[in-house]
């Protein structure tokens, strides 16, 4: 039976999960966790996309991404086949090492893309890995945190909607990440 053609919405981020198969360990040992980072960043380089959020666990990872030139089933094809040959190599063993195809749901509104990057970044503190989310090594919330650079996140497509200046942003975003209510002020939508 033929699978549904995914729906691509250029210019739109999706939520993008992917599942280690049974459940299982994608990322083993540090350089796991590096070499994954280290496709997003070549692919990039050849299939542009943009990253806003992301976190790799042990057995899965999350990604915010959005693309205009090529469809996001394009780019995920060539992330978890170069990752899953990598995988198999690495651990001498053949077979699938993602569950099934990954998940990915658009995100039509501000307010959803801050909950879903807020989704993203809490990952570890709700697994129960780390007690705050900025100790986390494998999430861009550290760069958010931090208010450093790294190569592939467009952090500005989420902290646009929190504060017009650049100085008050990641404040706004740190108060949003620690919010319990549903009740958030968007400077713009």
């Amino acid at each position: 039976m033929p699978r549904n053609k995914r729906l691509w919405i250029p210019d739109t981020y999706y939520h993008i999960t992917s599942r280690g198969n049974r459940r299982e360990q994608l990322f083993k040992e540090e350089e796991d966790y590096k070499t994954f980072l280290s496709i997003l960043r070549m692919i990039h380089q050849k299939t542009p996309f943009k990253l806003a959020s992301y976190c790799l666990l042990s057995n899965h990872y999350h990604l915010l991404m959005s693309t205009t030139e090529q469809p996001i089933s394009k780019v995920m094809a060539l992330v978890n086949k170069r990752y899953a040959d990598y995988f198999n190599t690495k651990n001498n063993v053949s077979g699938h090492v993602f569950e099934k195809r990954y998940f990915d749901k658009p995100i039509g509104t501000a307010y959803g893309l801050l909950e879903v990057s807020r989704y993203i970044h809490l990952n570890p503190v709700k697994a129960g890995i780390v007690e705050r989310p900025e100790t986390y090594q494998w999430s861009s919330y550290r760069h958010y945190y931090y208010h450093s650079k790294a190569a592939l996140l467009n952090k500005q497509d989420i902290l646009q909607y929190l504060a017009e200046d650049e100085s008050d942003q990641k404040k706004k975003y740190e108060e949003f990440m620690n919010r319990t209510d549903e009740s958030i002020i968007l400077s713009k939508v």
